[in-house]
């Protein structure tokens, strides 16, 4: 695994734990910035090719 592909799914990682930890929290507008991270990092991850996986999905 490259270092992009590597880095690329840790951020997936950590976004998820921040959007999951917002929704706890009830901060919606937080959830929403989280959710819009979320959705960019997958959008990317499809242009270049990477699978994202179970672990991340």
């Amino acid at each position: 695994m490259d270092a992009f592909t590597a880095g690329l799914l840790h951020r997936i990682k950590a976004t998820q734990s921040d959007l999951t930890r917002a929704r706890e929290a009830g901060d919606d507008f937080l959830a929403d910035v989280e959710q819009a991270e979320l959705d960019d990092l997958h959008r990317l991850a499809a242009e270049h090719g990477v699978e994202i996986g179970a672990a991340c999905a």
